[in-house]
């Protein structure tokens, strides 16, 4: 298999084994990898984390929104009609951190259900995320969004089917809006992936993978056919990025070797 993808190891499910995200570039340097990925970087400042990637020498891809409070299991604020400020205020936090690591593309997060589900949460989800897009925009920072399952990862998670994500980027209609593709999430909530991935590839700005059901290395045991993905991305010519957002079963550098057994490189 030729190397036409691009991975990017996701520096907060990989290199665990180092404490401090800022530390894990140049794990991901020493690894092999380009280009790194992160789910939350906000817990130190963006300052730190610049100079970390910089003397690494890697780039950073992609990163999530402000998740609210994740001890109250928040993990995103766009559904929330209550905090539609606050929403846009930390999207400012976000923008800052992103334009730190010159990071050009942003999950936007979506959120669990509200305590009471009606038609406004829906109202306000769709308004805070065609608000976002447009305001990455002006940063040249292209905002996603991406399903994420509600059968094992996140229950009551708002956005948890991928078809709903691939009819609200067509909805919203922007053109700084797009699908971020997790095939690990796809897998749980949909399946059928190689006419999921057809479908959707037009509107697709982000992939990200990982095995099904528990999650580990592409090559670990599991339901998804990473050769054969691998491939049908190829014939597609995705030329994006691919987060590895899994969790490995050992440590992350001992658990590389499914790279090469795929005919790929870093």
């Amino acid at each position: 298999m030729s190397n036409k993808l691009k991975l990017a190891a996701n520096l907060s499910m990989m290199f665990q084994e180092i404490p401090k995200l800022s530390e894990r570039y140049q794990a991901a340097k020493d690894a092999g990898f380009r280009y790194v990925e992160c789910t939350f970087p906000y817990d130190e400042p963006a300052e730190v984390l610049k100079e970390a990637k910089e003397k690494a020498g890697v780039e950073h891809v992609l990163l999530n929104s402000w998740p609210g409070d994740l001890s109250q299991n928040q993990l995103g604020l766009a559904t929330l009609s209550s905090k539609e400020k606050e929403f846009r205020e930390k999207l400012e936090l976000t923008i800052e951190y992103a334009k730190a690591l010159s990071c050009k593309r942003v999950h936007i997060m979506a959120g669990k259900y509200p305590k009471t589900l009606d038609q406004a949460t829906e109202e306000t989800y769709l308004n805070n995320i065609e608000y976002a897009a447009g305001r990455l925009q002006k940063e040249n920072i292209l905002g996603l969004i991406e399903a994420v399952n509600s059968k094992i990862s996140v229950p009551n998670y708002f956005l948890d089917d991928p078809s709903k994500a691939f009819e609200y980027v067509k909805k919203i209609n922007h053109p700084n809006l797009k699908m971020q593709c997790d095939v690990f999430h796809v897998q749980i909530m949909n399946g059928n992936l190689t006419s999921n991935l057809k479908k959707w590839f037009p509107v697709i700005g982000h992939i990200q993978i990982a095995q099904a059901p528990d999650r580990g290395e592409p090559n670990s045991a599991g339901e998804i056919n990473y050769a054969y993905i691998f491939k049908l991305l190829q014939d597609l010519q995705y030329d994006g990025y691919i987060g590895l957002e899994y969790k490995p079963t050992g440590l992350t550098t001992e658990g590389l070797s499914w790279i090469e057994q795929f005919g790929l490189q870093l």
